[in-house]
């Protein structure tokens, strides 16, 4: 796929994967509206994507306040195009569920899963017509919890799961019409998102560094791919596991239970 000259939004732009994404579109010219909470982070990207030549808008939005989705579509109404949406924006809240509280929970539904539900839908017209010409890109930021669900991530690993599945089936909707719809699934990644979590590679969170996740997610898309797994090898040996015993991943991460709740419980994003 040709990622260059993109007319698109990335929501999360102002840290971890969807800054790292920004600069990527950004050096191969591209102008991006950069949607987050913050406007010193979204500010910072933008001075980051003008360096390496590319153009932006910023937009200071949370995804789960109402009007939201409206007032991103009204942002790029006057566009020529918009041939790019990434749904990268997303929270976590670690531990065990009956110590959740009822609004973390609808912190990670709202954020991880309606907001780019809803955000696709308005965009999709749009996608649809601009991907007549060369194609649309519709990238959905899931996570490797996705394909192996981890204890003290429920909520967690239920949202990024629905995402998955939303990405696939959409993905088979839009056959034929100019749209690629990839869903990414990264593993742990050194990002600021995990800087509150102390689960090491020894209790299965082999961490990988930014740049190598980028790197692997971009030659995925411009290679046309729709299943985007970044994964380190070790964690892709317990999803491939996951699949045919997946009793035995129960067994292997039962000894570390007590251990992994303790490393985890203090992770939270946003």
């Amino acid at each position: 796929m040709d990622l260059s000259n993109r007319h698109g939004i990335i929501t999360g732009a102002g840290q971890g994967i969807g800054q790292a994404l920004a600069l990527e579109f950004g050096r191969r010219g591209g102008h991006l509206l950069l949607v987050g909470r913050q406007s010193a982070t979204l500010e910072e990207t933008a001075r980051l994507v003008a360096a390496e030549g590319g153009t932006t808008e910023i937009l200071v939005e949370d995804l789960t306040q109402p009007g939201a989705v409206e007032r991103i579509s009204q942002a790029v109404a006057s566009w020529s195009e918009l041939d790019l949406l990434v749904n990268n924006a997303g929270n976590v809240r670690a531990g065990r569920l009956e110590l959740t509280t009822d609004a973390d929970v609808h912190a990670m539904i709202d954020l991880n899963l309606t907001a780019p539900i809803m955000l696709t839908k308005a965009l999709l017209p749009t996608l649809r017509q601009s991907g007549q010409e060369r194609g649309s890109i519709l990238v959905n930021v899931a996570s490797g919890i996705a394909l192996v669900g981890m204890p003290f991530y429920s909520v967690y690993a239920a949202t990024k799961s629905g995402l998955a599945q939303f990405g696939e089936s959409l993905r088979r909707e839009l056959i034929g019409t100019g749209v690629h719809v990839a869903t990414v699934y990264p593993g742990a990644t050194d990002t600021a998102m995990m800087t509150s979590q102390n689960a090491g590679a020894d209790l299965g969170w082999e961490r990988r560094s930014l740049d190598e996740v980028i790197a692997d997610l971009i030659a995925a898309l411009e290679a046309g791919e729709h299943e985007i797994n970044t994964a380190p090898e070790g964690r892709r040996a317990m999803q491939q596991l996951n699949i045919t015993d997946p009793m035995a991943v129960d067994a292997a991460i039962a000894p570390g239970l007590e251990a992994l709740e303790l490393a985890v419980r203090d992770h939270r994003s946003i």
